[in-house]
């Protein structure tokens, strides 16, 4: 199972404040200007269905936040990897 990691990148001297996202397993990746009508978790939440999009993926895919933005994995059954304690 391949995931969707995003992350916030901060304006620079000629960008504007834009959030990645990146597939664990192929590497590919999109861009999106940060949506400032978002908050910053539909911000990342864009950019995971842009990506998505991209690829042609489907299914309901769930996030988390990480040290650098969130990190989505598909939860649909069939997919799931669980770790109980």
């Amino acid at each position: 199972m391949q995931t969707i990691e995003t992350k916030y990148h901060g304006p620079s001297n000629v960008k504007g404040s834009r959030i990645s996202a990146t597939a664990s397993g192929c590497k590919a990746r999109v861009i999106l200007s940060y949506d400032h009508a978002l908050n910053g978790e539909g911000n990342h939440q864009a950019a995971a269905a842009a990506l998505m999009d991209k690829l042609n993926w489907t299914g309901r895919y769930v996030g988390g936040h990480t040290k650098t933005g969130m990190v989505f994995v598909n939860a649909d059954p069939g997919f799931e990897y669980s770790v109980e304690r």
